[in-house]
């Protein structure tokens, strides 16, 4: 197997960039963990594995509504360059499979699509803003 120097290499710049200790990355069989010492005196253990490219769907537990979760860790940008429209504002009605945001990771961009017809209630992340696995990024009602 040919270890692949600049696959790893963004690993690292992932760790530093997002303030992690530990990364998993796996295409296929190849599986590949970077980690490195936490200075903190007490070792926290964080780790992200990159999923496939679906947006994460749950109706909230508090009856706010359908919650479009982050399928990624990485940078959300809600909008497709600096200075161009949003793809979804609050009180926009959307249709299932539309674009709510981008998540970069590593270099691609991942657009996020929503999974249901609705109205964007809230957006819980700003332009730029880093986000983790799982994170909610957006209430549909």
């Amino acid at each position: 197997m040919k270890i692949d120097k600049k696959l790893i290499k963004e690993l690292v710049d992932n760790l530093k960039e997002f303030n992690l200790t530990e990364l998993e990355y796996q295409e296929g069989q190849t599986k590949i963990k970077v980690s490195k010492a936490s200075k903190a005196t007490e070792p926290s253990k964080t780790s992200a594995v990159v999923p496939q490219n679906k947006a994460v769907l749950k109706q909230s537990d508090d009856g706010e509504g359908i919650r479009v979760k982050s399928p990624i860790i990485g940078t959300a940008y809600l909008s497709p360059e600096p200075g161009a429209k949003k793809f979804v504002e609050v009180g926009d009605k959307i249709k299932k499979g539309q674009t709510v945001m981008i998540v970069e990771a590593m270099k691609t961009m991942n657009h996020v699509p929503s999974s249901n017809d609705g109205e964007v209630k809230k957006i819980l992340v700003e332009d730029g803003q880093p986000v983790e696995f799982g994170q909610t990024l957006v209430i549909l009602k």
